[in-house]
């Protein structure tokens, strides 16, 4: 029997947000804003940690330095269930931390602004991620393709052996702050799940909708499940399309949604449901989690997610 539902090699970094209708201003200008936290941060840790909510068997690899920074996010990860014994500490790197500016939300839609020092986030290697890591566990998650520079020319290898250890597999790629999107549909015929928002990917499918753009993508995918914020999900597998809607939530700020949502769809996808009911509970944990500052304070677990979808 596999030790690990997923295992997740990815970035780790804390999220401080800062929140109030105001904008920054150099000069040595001083604003004060309404809010401030330190929460979890990273889009690999914010899946790890809605995955382990759920109830799943989570394990993360990855590399952070022997400071307060990496030692407040293993804290965290522990505390929330995810297993972090094989996370190196190299006490040569900086943990990488993102500032978060967030606009409040209302009538109006919020917004936020990010600063991100990357530190340790590139480290990660792909022979990180051991065959006897991957014997350990059932599906392997990889997002933030973008930012983790040194793992992303591996990953064709390591979902290929994944695969071949019989492990599924699934893709966040977030934004490509390039606009090029390399490597991408290359990787994709490795996929068993790909989870993209509306503009990623249309985007990489190089189409002004998203319905066109899923269909597109899930030649080379196995199954394209696209995030659309307060408007659901839309899903596409062996060319079915399915949407479903979200539900009605006070937004406090969005970050980690979509990663909430992967944790969501991946707990239907690894329990065999159909496409449309794992994107329902996707969109409903997504929806739930926007509810605190932050990206895992918020998290449900599964009783008051499937609640929420019976309601």
């Amino acid at each position: 029997m596999n030790k690990y539902d997923i295992l997740i090699p990815g970035e780790i970094n804390p999220d401080l947000i800062l929140s109030g209708d105001v904008e920054p201003q150099f000069g040595q200008v001083e604003k004060l804003v309404d809010s401030a936290a330190l929460t979890v941060g990273s889009s690999s840790v914010i899946t790890a940690c809605g995955a382990a909510r759920l109830g799943l068997r989570v394990a993360f690899v990855g590399v952070c330095g022997d400071d307060l920074f990496g030692r407040f996010m293993l804290e965290e990860m522990t505390k929330r269930g995810v297993d972090v014994s094989p996370v190196r500490r190299d006490p040569a790197r900086q943990t990488g931390l993102t500032v978060i500016l967030n606009k409040p939300f209302g009538p109006a839609q919020g917004d936020r602004a990010m600063l991100t020092f990357p530190g340790a986030i590139a480290a990660l290697r792909a022979e990180d991620v051991t065959d006897d890591l991957l014997r350990r566990a059932r599906h392997l998650h990889v997002a933030s393709y973008f930012l983790q520079d040194a793992l992303r020319p591996g990953l064709p290898d390591l979902f290929a052996r994944a695969r071949a250890l019989g492990l599924t597999t699934s893709l966040d790629t977030n934004w490509d702050p390039a606009g090029e999107w390399r490597g991408v549909r290359d990787l994709l015929p490795l996929v068993d799940v790909f989870l993209p928002n509306r503009a990623e990917v249309c985007a990489l499918a190089g189409e002004q909708e998203v319905e066109p753009a899923a269909q597109k993508l899930a030649a080379l995918a196995r199954i394209v499940a696209v995030k659309l914020g307060p408007e659901g999900a839309l899903g596409v597998r062996e060319g079915r399309m399915v949407r479903v809607s979200s539900i009605p939530v006070t937004v406090v700020d969005t970050v980690g949604a979509g990663d909430t949502f992967n944790a969501g769809f991946l707990y239907g996808f690894l329990h065999d449901w159909p496409l449309e009911k794992s994107l329902r509970l996707a969109a409903v944990c997504g929806a739930l989690s926007t509810q605190a500052a932050g990206g895992v304070a918020a998290q449900p677990a599964l009783d008051q997610a499937l609640a929420m979808m019976d309601g």
